[in-house]
Protein backbone atom coordinates (compact mmCIF):
# COMPACT_ATOMS: atom_id res chain seq x y z
CA UNK A 1 0.00 0.00 0.00
CA UNK A 2 1.29 3.46 -0.90
CA UNK A 3 1.21 6.20 1.75
CA UNK A 4 0.78 8.95 -0.86
CA UNK A 5 -2.69 9.97 -1.95
CA UNK A 6 -3.83 9.20 -5.48
CA UNK A 7 -5.89 12.41 -5.46
CA UNK A 8 -4.46 15.21 -7.61
CA UNK A 9 -5.18 18.81 -6.59
CA UNK A 10 -5.73 21.46 -9.25
CA UNK A 11 -4.99 24.15 -6.65
CA UNK A 12 -1.64 25.01 -5.09
CA UNK A 13 -2.02 25.33 -1.32
CA UNK A 14 1.02 27.63 -1.08
CA UNK A 15 -0.02 30.05 -3.82
CA UNK A 16 -1.15 33.52 -2.79
CA UNK A 17 -4.59 34.71 -3.87
CA UNK A 18 -7.89 32.96 -4.50
CA UNK A 19 -8.07 29.66 -6.38
CA UNK A 20 -10.97 27.42 -7.23
CA UNK A 21 -10.86 24.06 -8.90
CA UNK A 22 -11.16 20.38 -8.17
CA UNK A 23 -9.54 17.55 -6.31
CA UNK A 24 -9.31 14.82 -8.95
CA UNK A 25 -10.04 11.37 -7.54
CA UNK A 26 -9.25 8.72 -10.19
CA UNK A 27 -12.31 6.56 -10.84
CA UNK A 28 -12.17 4.03 -13.66
CA UNK A 29 -15.59 2.54 -14.39
CA UNK A 30 -17.44 1.03 -17.36
CA UNK A 31 -18.84 4.43 -18.37
CA UNK A 32 -15.45 6.18 -18.17
CA UNK A 33 -12.25 4.18 -18.33
CA UNK A 34 -9.92 7.07 -17.43
CA UNK A 35 -12.35 9.21 -15.49
CA UNK A 36 -12.09 11.05 -12.20
CA UNK A 37 -14.46 12.34 -9.52
CA UNK A 38 -14.33 16.13 -9.29
CA UNK A 39 -14.44 17.34 -5.66
CA UNK A 40 -14.81 21.16 -5.59
CA UNK A 41 -12.22 23.08 -3.56
CA UNK A 42 -11.57 26.77 -2.91
CA UNK A 43 -8.34 28.05 -1.35
CA UNK A 44 -7.75 31.66 -0.30
CA UNK A 45 -4.27 32.64 0.88
CA UNK A 46 -2.92 36.02 1.88
CA UNK A 47 0.37 36.25 3.76
CA UNK A 48 1.01 34.98 7.29
CA UNK A 49 -1.78 33.85 9.56
CA UNK A 50 -3.70 30.78 10.65
CA UNK A 51 -4.65 27.98 8.29
CA UNK A 52 -8.33 26.99 8.56
CA UNK A 53 -9.99 23.98 6.95
CA UNK A 54 -13.76 24.26 6.43
CA UNK A 55 -15.67 21.16 5.28
CA UNK A 56 -19.30 20.33 4.56
CA UNK A 57 -21.05 17.49 2.78
CA UNK A 58 -19.21 14.85 4.83
CA UNK A 59 -22.71 13.38 4.79
CA UNK A 60 -24.48 14.25 1.57
CA UNK A 61 -27.98 14.65 3.05
CA UNK A 62 -26.89 17.47 5.38
CA UNK A 63 -27.36 20.79 3.62
CA UNK A 64 -26.83 23.70 6.03
CA UNK A 65 -23.05 23.46 5.93
CA UNK A 66 -22.92 23.05 2.17
CA UNK A 67 -25.03 26.16 1.61
CA UNK A 68 -23.00 28.13 4.17
CA UNK A 69 -19.68 27.35 2.48
CA UNK A 70 -21.06 27.93 -1.02
CA UNK A 71 -22.00 31.44 0.09
CA UNK A 72 -18.70 32.03 1.84
CA UNK A 73 -16.46 30.86 -1.01
CA UNK A 74 -18.08 33.40 -3.34
CA UNK A 75 -17.98 36.23 -0.81
CA UNK A 76 -14.45 36.04 0.59
CA UNK A 77 -11.60 37.73 -1.24
CA UNK A 78 -7.86 37.56 -0.44
CA UNK A 79 -7.62 41.13 0.85
CA UNK A 80 -9.89 40.26 3.78
CA UNK A 81 -7.97 37.09 4.73
CA UNK A 82 -4.93 36.60 6.94
CA UNK A 83 -3.27 33.24 6.38
CA UNK A 84 -5.12 30.52 4.49
CA UNK A 85 -8.70 29.23 4.27
CA UNK A 86 -9.40 25.89 2.57
CA UNK A 87 -13.05 25.20 1.74
CA UNK A 88 -14.50 21.85 0.66
CA UNK A 89 -18.19 22.53 0.14
CA UNK A 90 -18.94 18.84 -0.58
CA UNK A 91 -16.06 16.78 0.75
CA UNK A 92 -17.84 13.48 0.01
CA UNK A 93 -18.95 14.68 -3.42
CA UNK A 94 -20.64 11.45 -4.62
CA UNK A 95 -22.80 11.39 -1.48
CA UNK A 96 -23.59 15.12 -1.75
CA UNK A 97 -24.73 14.89 -5.36
CA UNK A 98 -26.93 11.89 -4.49
CA UNK A 99 -28.30 13.54 -1.33
CA UNK A 100 -27.31 10.47 0.70
CA UNK A 101 -25.56 9.97 4.02
CA UNK A 102 -23.29 7.37 2.42
CA UNK A 103 -21.58 7.27 -0.95
CA UNK A 104 -23.65 5.65 -3.72
CA UNK A 105 -20.39 4.28 -5.16
CA UNK A 106 -19.12 2.18 -2.24
CA UNK A 107 -21.91 2.62 0.36
CA UNK A 108 -19.39 3.92 2.90
CA UNK A 109 -19.91 6.63 5.50
CA UNK A 110 -17.01 9.09 5.20
CA UNK A 111 -17.29 9.99 8.88
CA UNK A 112 -16.64 6.36 9.79
CA UNK A 113 -13.80 5.89 7.28
CA UNK A 114 -10.81 7.73 8.77
CA UNK A 115 -7.84 7.34 8.60
CA UNK A 116 -8.76 6.00 5.19
CA UNK A 117 -6.74 4.13 2.60
CA UNK A 118 -5.00 5.63 -0.46
CA UNK A 119 -5.57 2.35 -2.33
CA UNK A 120 -9.11 1.81 -1.09
CA UNK A 121 -12.55 2.69 -2.40
CA UNK A 122 -13.40 6.35 -3.20
CA UNK A 123 -14.64 7.18 0.30
CA UNK A 124 -11.52 5.68 1.88
CA UNK A 125 -9.31 7.63 -0.53
CA UNK A 126 -11.08 10.89 0.41
CA UNK A 127 -10.65 10.16 4.13
CA UNK A 128 -6.96 9.45 3.63
CA UNK A 129 -6.45 12.69 1.68
CA UNK A 130 -8.15 14.78 4.36
CA UNK A 131 -6.17 13.18 7.20
CA UNK A 132 -2.77 12.99 5.50
CA UNK A 133 -2.79 16.03 3.20
CA UNK A 134 -5.23 18.69 4.44
CA UNK A 135 -5.29 18.41 8.24
CA UNK A 136 -1.47 18.50 8.57
CA UNK A 137 -1.41 21.94 6.86
CA UNK A 138 -4.25 23.27 9.05
CA UNK A 139 -4.32 24.90 12.48
CA UNK A 140 -8.11 24.79 12.85
CA UNK A 141 -10.93 22.78 11.27
CA UNK A 142 -14.71 23.02 11.24
CA UNK A 143 -16.68 20.05 9.92
CA UNK A 144 -20.28 21.18 9.38
CA UNK A 145 -22.97 18.55 10.01
CA UNK A 146 -26.68 18.30 10.78
CA UNK A 147 -29.00 15.39 11.48
CA UNK A 148 -29.45 14.46 7.82
CA UNK A 149 -32.50 12.55 6.65
CA UNK A 150 -33.02 10.38 9.73
CA UNK A 151 -32.44 12.76 12.66
CA UNK A 152 -33.36 16.25 13.83
CA UNK A 153 -31.12 18.18 16.23
CA UNK A 154 -31.54 21.32 18.23
CA UNK A 155 -29.05 23.63 16.43
CA UNK A 156 -25.78 22.95 18.19
CA UNK A 157 -22.00 22.75 17.92
CA UNK A 158 -19.62 20.22 19.42
CA UNK A 159 -16.11 19.05 20.08
CA UNK A 160 -14.71 15.61 20.88
CA UNK A 161 -12.83 15.61 24.17
CA UNK A 162 -9.11 15.14 23.48
CA UNK A 163 -6.69 13.02 25.48
CA UNK A 164 -4.82 16.10 26.68
CA UNK A 165 -6.10 19.30 28.24
CA UNK A 166 -4.17 21.65 25.94
CA UNK A 167 -5.90 20.46 22.75
CA UNK A 168 -9.27 20.25 24.49
CA UNK A 169 -8.79 23.84 25.64
CA UNK A 170 -8.04 25.05 22.10
CA UNK A 171 -11.12 23.25 20.85
CA UNK A 172 -13.31 24.71 23.59
CA UNK A 173 -12.03 28.13 22.59
CA UNK A 174 -13.37 27.88 19.02
CA UNK A 175 -16.51 26.07 20.19
CA UNK A 176 -17.39 29.03 22.40
CA UNK A 177 -16.51 31.43 19.59
CA UNK A 178 -18.93 29.63 17.24
CA UNK A 179 -21.62 30.50 19.80
CA UNK A 180 -24.37 28.04 18.85
CA UNK A 181 -27.49 28.05 21.04
CA UNK A 182 -26.24 24.73 22.47
CA UNK A 183 -22.64 23.52 22.59
CA UNK A 184 -21.65 20.09 23.78
CA UNK A 185 -18.56 18.01 24.47
CA UNK A 186 -18.57 14.41 23.26
CA UNK A 187 -16.86 11.74 25.29
CA UNK A 188 -14.39 9.68 23.20
CA UNK A 189 -16.47 6.98 21.49
CA UNK A 190 -15.28 6.71 17.89
CA UNK A 191 -11.82 6.96 16.26
CA UNK A 192 -13.01 6.86 12.63
CA UNK A 193 -14.45 10.40 12.42
CA UNK A 194 -12.95 13.58 11.03
CA UNK A 195 -12.75 15.03 14.54
CA UNK A 196 -10.71 12.00 15.60
CA UNK A 197 -8.46 12.49 12.58
CA UNK A 198 -7.96 16.12 13.59
CA UNK A 199 -6.91 15.05 17.07
CA UNK A 200 -4.36 12.65 15.60
CA UNK A 201 -2.85 15.57 13.68
CA UNK A 202 -3.08 18.02 16.62
CA UNK A 203 -5.59 20.28 14.86
CA UNK A 204 -8.10 22.18 16.98
CA UNK A 205 -11.36 21.02 15.41
CA UNK A 206 -15.07 21.30 16.04
CA UNK A 207 -18.23 20.06 14.41
CA UNK A 208 -21.88 20.99 14.31
CA UNK A 209 -25.33 19.42 14.39
CA UNK A 210 -27.35 22.24 12.88
CA UNK A 211 -30.81 20.77 12.38
CA UNK A 212 -31.71 17.99 9.99
CA UNK A 213 -34.84 16.18 8.75
CA UNK A 214 -33.29 16.25 5.27
CA UNK A 215 -34.06 19.96 4.96
CA UNK A 216 -32.95 23.41 6.12
CA UNK A 217 -34.47 26.27 8.06
CA UNK A 218 -33.94 29.98 8.57
CA UNK A 219 -32.70 29.29 12.11
CA UNK A 220 -30.27 26.49 11.25
CA UNK A 221 -28.71 28.40 8.35
CA UNK A 222 -28.35 31.52 10.50
CA UNK A 223 -26.57 29.53 13.22
CA UNK A 224 -24.23 27.98 10.64
CA UNK A 225 -23.35 31.19 8.82
CA UNK A 226 -22.93 33.31 11.94
CA UNK A 227 -20.93 30.60 13.71
CA UNK A 228 -18.39 30.09 10.93
CA UNK A 229 -17.93 33.85 10.65
CA UNK A 230 -17.39 34.17 14.40
CA UNK A 231 -14.68 31.51 14.40
CA UNK A 232 -12.88 33.02 11.39
CA UNK A 233 -12.84 36.39 13.12
CA UNK A 234 -11.89 34.93 16.51
CA UNK A 235 -8.80 33.06 15.24
CA UNK A 236 -7.64 36.07 13.20
CA UNK A 237 -8.31 34.52 9.81
CA UNK A 238 -10.72 37.28 8.72
CA UNK A 239 -10.14 40.03 11.31
CA UNK A 240 -12.76 42.42 9.97
CA UNK A 241 -15.44 39.79 9.40
CA UNK A 242 -18.99 40.99 10.06
CA UNK A 243 -20.55 38.62 12.60
CA UNK A 244 -23.85 40.27 13.52
CA UNK A 245 -25.22 41.14 16.93
CA UNK A 246 -24.20 39.37 20.11
CA UNK A 247 -26.29 36.40 21.15
CA UNK A 248 -27.26 35.02 24.53
CA UNK A 249 -24.51 32.81 26.02
CA UNK A 250 -24.24 29.32 24.60
CA UNK A 251 -25.45 26.51 26.86
CA UNK A 252 -22.45 24.24 27.40
CA UNK A 253 -23.40 20.57 27.70
CA UNK A 254 -21.88 17.11 27.35
CA UNK A 255 -22.84 13.82 25.72
CA UNK A 256 -21.43 10.78 27.45
CA UNK A 257 -21.81 7.04 27.06
CA UNK A 258 -24.48 4.68 25.80
CA UNK A 259 -26.99 5.68 28.48
CA UNK A 260 -27.41 9.03 26.70
CA UNK A 261 -29.01 7.24 23.71
CA UNK A 262 -32.39 5.58 23.20
CA UNK A 263 -32.68 2.94 20.47
CA UNK A 264 -35.68 1.16 19.02
CA UNK A 265 -36.29 -2.19 20.74
CA UNK A 266 -38.23 -3.64 17.78
CA UNK A 267 -39.35 -3.25 14.15
CA UNK A 268 -42.45 -1.25 13.25
CA UNK A 269 -43.79 2.29 13.63
CA UNK A 270 -42.70 4.40 16.56
CA UNK A 271 -44.65 6.84 18.68
CA UNK A 272 -42.47 9.46 20.40
CA UNK A 273 -43.58 10.24 23.94
CA UNK A 274 -41.26 13.23 24.33
CA UNK A 275 -40.03 16.03 22.07
CA UNK A 276 -36.87 17.92 21.20
CA UNK A 277 -35.78 20.17 24.02
CA UNK A 278 -37.75 18.32 26.71
CA UNK A 279 -36.13 17.70 30.07
CA UNK A 280 -36.57 13.99 30.86
CA UNK A 281 -35.87 11.71 33.81
CA UNK A 282 -34.29 8.27 34.11
CA UNK A 283 -37.01 5.62 33.84
CA UNK A 284 -39.41 7.92 31.95
CA UNK A 285 -41.12 6.23 28.99
CA UNK A 286 -39.52 7.45 25.76
CA UNK A 287 -41.40 5.73 22.94
CA UNK A 288 -43.79 3.00 21.90
CA UNK A 289 -43.10 0.77 18.88
CA UNK A 290 -46.11 -0.77 17.13
CA UNK A 291 -46.02 -3.82 14.86
CA UNK A 292 -48.09 -3.28 11.67
CA UNK A 293 -48.25 -7.04 11.02
CA UNK A 294 -49.94 -7.78 14.35
CA UNK A 295 -51.88 -4.60 15.19
CA UNK A 296 -53.65 -6.30 18.13
CA UNK A 297 -50.34 -6.80 19.93
CA UNK A 298 -49.35 -4.37 22.70
CA UNK A 299 -46.61 -1.97 21.59
CA UNK A 300 -43.05 -2.49 22.80
CA UNK A 301 -42.04 0.34 25.14
CA UNK A 302 -38.64 1.86 25.74
CA UNK A 303 -37.40 4.37 28.29
CA UNK A 304 -34.74 6.94 29.02
CA UNK A 305 -31.86 5.52 31.04
CA UNK A 306 -30.78 8.82 32.55
CA UNK A 307 -31.84 12.40 33.22
CA UNK A 308 -31.10 14.91 30.48
CA UNK A 309 -32.26 17.26 27.73
CA UNK A 310 -33.41 15.79 24.40
CA UNK A 311 -30.88 17.09 21.90
CA UNK A 312 -31.75 14.83 18.96
CA UNK A 313 -34.84 12.98 17.72
CA UNK A 314 -35.38 10.49 14.89
CA UNK A 315 -37.40 11.75 11.90
CA UNK A 316 -38.87 8.74 9.99
CA UNK A 317 -41.80 6.99 11.62
CA UNK A 318 -40.74 3.52 10.51
CA UNK A 319 -37.98 1.90 12.58
CA UNK A 320 -35.75 -1.14 12.69
CA UNK A 321 -34.47 -2.64 15.90
CA UNK A 322 -31.38 -0.64 16.86
CA UNK A 323 -32.34 2.66 15.16
CA UNK A 324 -31.53 5.72 17.28
CA UNK A 325 -34.73 7.38 18.49
CA UNK A 326 -33.33 10.05 20.82
CA UNK A 327 -30.11 11.17 22.35
CA UNK A 328 -29.66 13.36 25.36
CA UNK A 329 -27.24 15.93 26.64
CA UNK A 330 -26.55 17.08 30.20
CA UNK A 331 -25.22 20.39 31.47
CA UNK A 332 -21.48 20.47 32.08
CA UNK A 333 -20.59 20.61 35.79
Amino acid sequence: MTSKSRIFSEVDFEQEGKQQGFLRLPHSVHRSAYGWIAIPIVVIKNGPGPSVLLTAGNHGDEYEGQITLMKLCRELEPAAVRGRIIMLTAVNFPAAIAGLRTSPIDDLNLNRSFPGDPDGSPTEVIAHYVERELLPISDYAIDLHSGGSSLMYLPSALIARATDDELTGRQLDILKAFHAPLSFVMSPREDRTMLAAAQRTRVAAMGTELGGAGSTSVQSLAVAERGVRRVLKHVGSVPEMEVGQELIPTRLMEVGGSDYYVHSPDYGFWEPLAELGDEVRAGQTAAAVYCPETPWREPVMTQFDRDGTILCKRVPGAVHRGDCLFHLATDCP
